[in-house]
């Protein structure tokens, strides 16, 4: 192979600019979910104010409230990725309390077996001693120090010497 081929393979192989490349990949990706999130809350919004011209239902309504909301969390949770590269597990799990609830609303609790009340009650509890733990355990890993895997160790230096 030409030696200018293989430099140009040389430069697109290498380790940072695949992950950079990957990064904006993975950025339009997140970009065009929040554009499709967008849109569908939108539709959504439009639907529940037609909906109000009929009788009104107001599980319907609570339900398109709810869903609209949880639209808007996903979507600020998104926006926090793009911003932070991280997401948010608080925010995640509060997402995932409201849809649950949702879910219980839309349905009923007269209407859903015991053995579900159950589990979501029990899967409930769980998120919330998550949301419950999570100011404990960010105050506890500030005073853990993570060992950043380029740096070479003090104790491995000296076996060396």
């Amino acid at each position: 192979m030409p030696k200018r081929l293989m430099t140009g393979l040389n430069y697109w192989f290498q380790r940072d600019r695949i992950v950079r490349n990957l990064e904006f990949f993975q950025d339009i990706i997140v970009i065009s979910l929040c554009l499709g999130l967008f849109c569908v809350m939108l539709i959504r919004l439009g639907a529940m104010f037609f909906s109000l011209v009929h009788p009104l239902d107001l599980r319907e309504i609570t339900s398109d409230i709810l869903f609209i909301l949880i639209l808007v969390e996903l979507f600020r949770l998104l926006i926090d990725y793009l911003q932070e590269r991280r997401i948010s597990v608080g925010a995640a799990v509060e997402i995932t309390i409201v849809s649950a609830l949702r879910e219980v609303i839309l349905r009923g609790v007269l209407e859903i077996p015991r053995d579900q009340i159950f589990g979501i009650s029990v899967f409930l509890i769980v998120l919330g001693g998550i949301l419950a733990a999570l100011p404990w355990m960010s105050r506890f890993l500030e005073h853990v120090k993570v060992p950043d895997p380029e740096e070479p160790e003090e104790s491995t230096q000296l076996l060396a010497d």
